[in-house]
């Protein structure tokens, strides 16, 4: 006797459709679903995991929490603080605080990130001059004392941490860097 298809089964998605259509491994889906994170509406005749679509979406909202900082343990938790609530506006109430500490937290490192991309964008400003360098084939040292105009009054921080030399390495030969035997 052949077996047929259930229809329902038609619709559902096989842990490895899912892990494709996510992006993700099937062994992290399977992580998921071992975390409380996932779950598979049913097994097929064979065995196999099989997913509603909208798993889809769960699997994003799990990138899109990781993506916030937490860890799949603090996301089970979270779960488990919503579910466990009983009341919905108190739910909703600690899920808006949840939210407005992200936010407040995302809206930080972007200004840490801008402060990054700044100093990125001046020291390669700063090493566009090194392209046309008028002593090409100076020595590292050469560097240090640059007299070519780079069209700045200081060096950006980035790059004056490689052409400055603290007392200490001098003679080390590493730029701006200590080495580990010099640390005490």
């Amino acid at each position: 006797m052949i077996e047929r298809e259930i229809p329902f089964e038609k619709s559902l998605l096989r842990v490895g459709d899912l892990a494709r259509a996510t992006g993700k491994t099937v062994r992290a889906i399977h992580l998921y679903e071992e975390l409380g994170l996932l779950k598979p509406a049913t097994r097929s005749r064979g065995g196999f995991r099989l997913y509603e679509p909208i798993a889809i979406h769960r699997v994003r909202w799990i990138e899109l929490l990781h993506g916030l900082g937490f860890s799949l343990q603090e996301m089970g938790e979270l779960l488990e603080a919503w579910w466990g609530a009983h009341e919905g506006p108190r739910a909703m109430e600690q899920l808006r605080e949840l939210f407005e500490r992200k936010l407040e937290e995302t809206r930080a490192s972007m200004q840490h990130h801008q402060r990054l991309e700044r100093e990125l964008l001046d020291g390669l400003e700063y090493l566009k001059v090194c392209h046309v360098c008028a002593t090409p084939t100076v020595a590292v040292e050469g560097c240090v004392g640059c007299g070519q105009d780079h069209g700045m009054k200081d060096e950006p921080a980035l790059v004056a941490g490689f052409i400055s030399r603290p007392a200490r390495t001098r003679t080390s030969g590493r730029g701006g860097f200590v080495r580990v035997e010099d640390i005490r």
